[in-house]
């Protein structure tokens, strides 16, 4: 009997623990891809047993149900309609089923992401800039080179230097309420709060100490009136807050009077949390941390060295470095060099390297014009587009850049590197250690090569990953472990929802006749391999059919036989025909490619279209499918294997489009 769509969609629903579980919902051509809130209310029996379900299995945090090429389509129709759920493309299920996997340490990495990369290319601009600007006036006030700064032209540079670091926590507090869903501009008023010029600045505090504070709780508790200016958590941190109120007040405050009740309340209440809890944290935090690096500095063997120049980093991201010009000034007034600038430098050239490696390996064009220029704004000290628009977004080149710029600063403590000033790391620190230039390349060359190699060797473009989680063991266990009656079942999955019903009418009852004997020839020229050598468990496993699988070397499809085609994918990536002499066959070109909507794919043909054997249905771009990292290798699978006593592959090795590669009889 035909498969009730409805009921089917409504099986799979409950046995999923309802819409409410429901984070995404995505097919392809043959599966329905669900992301879970909570794995732990999937009814698995129910879901084995859901009416017209092939089989299913859990890969790359997605429940992967198969139903076949046709009924797949109504199915997640009429799951949609049920559910009420908001209908995703593959790529956006993909990208949610990540979300759902990802610790919260990830997640609160890829917040980070999330905020920085929208304004890295600001501080990119003035990174660079503030690098070259900072080595010129250093070398002009000792002697190296005469500058004349006196004029326009001089000082609208040196503005344009330092402009996004002056103002960046508005420019963080922006993209930080956005990112959490707040009213962005208020997110900019907060930003606006923290760098006040009613504060002390931050950066005068290491050199002139803390010019005011301010009671709370008499006796027991003041805050020193201070900003945060280089400092980054503290803007986040505001942000969330801010979103959290606000929110909240927009659904208890009345329309009439939310416009002006819920951004005056939500300001002020985050300004008070901000300004008399989260600030004066991180002062705390920052006294306590300086305290240890001294402690470090003192360890033997450049141990305490080895430490910090791999901590270094990470401090960058709260902002407490900005208190490190303490350390250096102390250093200097003690022994006339400071022993501490070398090891920062150290670092900032390991992240350097770590983000040029992802320059230089990604495929992504925008990834690499982004790490480039970061990666450049670093080597001359400034790494806040490194660490925040690239690495620590990936998060294993950042750390990557920690053990470079580790092994750098330890090398520097061995030898006693030291600089005989401040202010200047990266490719023009070495003027600060022209008394020790050799030793000043070494540990460039050290933390630089060091970052750059192993984070060419950790780094993977997200598609390289995704294909690698879409073919893990697991995936593969679970998919062999769908029932034989499943299996037997998924052979007479058709390539459209009148034939799979027909299919399956004949597997329930006995057919009253056979489809004719026929060879299949190849559709695209290649090399032939058993269906068990493909990647997706579904094609490996024969659940939808028997057949084989081409790995093209020519991006031209062409028909099999004559026949009408009776299924073409609206991303191109599937082709299904129904021959003359009644075989069903569905070409799947490449491995997860419905991600890529369509664009290595340009279809010759529509769907009703008689067409002839040997006429080009698509060309096919082989070369962008392997740049996304996917696999280009084609199964050609006679989705009625059902209506034939056998389906024999009889090709192995090379082939061309035409030479026989399916007997089915």
């Amino acid at each position: 009997m035909a498969l009730d769509y409805t009921q089917a969609a409504q099986e799979i629903l409950d046995a999923i623990g309802g819409a409410d579980n429901v984070v995404s919902a995505a097919h392809c051509a043959t599966r329905l891809r669900l992301v879970l809130a909570d794995d732990s209310k999937v009814d698995q029996q129910a879901v084995d047993n859901a009416a017209g379900a092939k089989g299913n299995f859990k890969a790359s945090g997605q429940l992967q149900v198969i139903y076949g090429t046709g009924t797949v389509n109504k199915v997640y129709d009429e799951f949609i309609a049920l559910g009420h759920i908001s209908a995703a493309s593959k790529a956006e299920a993909k990208a949610a089923a990540a979300e759902q996997q990802k610790n919260p340490f990830l997640r609160a990495i890829k917040l980070l992401g999330d905020v920085f990369v929208p304004i890295i290319p600001a501080i990119v601009a003035s990174g660079l800039l503030l690098g070259i600007m900072s080595a010129l006036s250093f070398m002009d006030s000792n002697g190296f080179i005469s500058l004349e700064t006196d004029n326009a032209w001089y000082q609208i540079l040196n503005l344009v230097s330092n402009t996004a670091f002056t103002f960046l926590q508005i420019l963080i507090g922006f993209s930080a309420a956005k990112a959490f869903g707040a009213n962005p501009y208020l997110g900019a008023v907060m930003g606006m709060l923290l760098i006040n010029p009613g504060l002390q600045n931050a950066n005068t505090v290491a050199t002139e100490g803390v010019q005011q504070t301010f009671t709370v709780i008499p006796g027991l508790y003041s805050i020193e009136w201070t900003g945060y200016q280089g400092h980054v958590i503290p803007i986040v941190i505001a942000a969330g807050i801010l979103a959290f109120i606000e929110k909240r007040l927009h659904r208890i405050v009345p329309e009439a009077f939310d416009l002006f009740v819920t951004p005056l309340v939500s300001v002020a209440a985050t300004a008070y949390i901000v300004m008399l809890a989260v600030g004066p944290i991180f002062v705390w935090a920052e006294n306590a941390i300086l305290g240890a690096i001294q402690f470090l500095l003192t360890l033997p063997l450049g141990l305490g060295s080895l430490i910090m120049g791999a901590l270094y980093a990470p401090t960058v991201v709260t902002g407490i470095h900005q208190m490190y010009t303490t350390i250096d000034l102390g250093q200097i007034a003690s022994y006339g060099v400071t022993y501490w600038l070398p090891l920062a430098s150290a670092a900032n050239i390991g992240q350097a390297g770590a983000a040029l490696a992802v320059a230089v390996k990604t495929r992504d064009v925008k990834i690499r014009s982004l790490a480039l220029p970061s990666s450049l704004s670093a080597f001359m000290g400034i790494t806040e587009p490194a660490i925040f628009g690239v690495n620590l977004r990936f998060v294993k080149p950042f750390v990557a850049g920690c053990i470079g710029g580790g092994l750098g600063a330890m090398f520097a403590s061995i030898v006693g590197l030291a600089a005989a000033g401040t202010g200047v790391t990266g490719i023009f620190g070495i003027l600060l250690c022209l008394n020790q230039p050799v030793q000043y390349l070494i540990m460039f060359a050290i933390a630089a090569l060091v970052g750059f190699g192993l984070s060419f060797v950790l780094y993977r473009d997200a598609t390289d990953v995704q294909v690698e989680a879409d073919h893990t063991p697991e995936a593969a266990v679970a998919q062999a472990a769908v029932s034989a009656p499943a299996r037997d079942e998924a052979q007479a999955a058709a390539v459209s929802a009148a034939a799979a019903d027909a299919a399956l009418a004949a597997v329930n009852s006995e057919p009253a006749t056979k489809a004719a004997p026929t060879t299949i020839v190849s559709p695209i020229r290649g090399t032939a391999i058993p269906m068990s050598q493909v990647s997706d468990p579904v094609f490996a496993s024969e659940a939808m059919g028997g057949g084989i699988a081409i790995i093209p070397d020519e991006g031209k499809l062409y028909a099999p036989a004559d026949g009408t085609i009776i299924v073409l994918a609206e991303t191109g990536h599937a082709v299904g025909m129904n021959t003359d002499a009644g075989t069903e066959i569905l070409m799947h070109i490449g491995i997860d490619t419905v991600g890529l909507e369509g664009k290595p794919f340009t279809p010759h043909v529509k769907v009703g279209e008689h067409v002839s054997a040997g006429q080009l249905l698509m060309d096919i771009d082989l070369d962008y499918i392997v740049a996304q990292g996917l696999d280009t290798v084609t199964p050609v699978i006679i989705t009625n294997s059902a209506a034939y006593e056998a389906v024999e592959p009889c090709a192995d090795g090379p082939v061309a489009a035409g030479d026989p590669i399916i007997r089915v009889h």
